[in-house]
């Protein structure tokens, strides 16, 4: 229960440093929206993410790990199709947004355990 609360808060600290941190990035709304953003992104990390990491096993094997940039990616747009409060305009400011995120989590899993 802790992973995955941590994820989503990870996730909603995330999203609003890359709306500070990365030019173009917009969250419309309050910080209730921040909360809903990370919620999306945190189910999705928890539940989806493992199957897509098995799926593309492979894949991940060939590249050396680096398709799980493409996987989170892809969570990362999959949350900005869903949700129209969020505006990333374009490929790079995707790519910096998903890195600030795994930066984040990744820094949040340590402090957890």
């Amino acid at each position: 229960m802790s992973k995955i609360l941590g994820q989503i808060l990870a996730s909603s600290l995330g999203f609003w440093l890359a709306k500070e941190l990365v030019p173009g990035v917009q969250i419309l709304g309050k910080w209730q929206t921040l909360l809903w953003l990370g919620l999306a992104l945190g189910l999705a990390n928890f539940f989806l993410k493992p199957i897509l990491n098995l799926v593309t096993l492979p894949i991940k094997l060939l590249t050396f790990g680096l398709f799980g940039l493409i996987i989170n990616l892809s969570l990362v747009w999959l949350v900005d199709i869903v949700f129209p409060e969020l505006v990333i305009p374009g490929i790079i400011p995707l790519i910096w947004t998903t890195l600030i995120l795994y930066g984040v989590n990744l820094a949040t899993r340590q402090w957890l355990n």
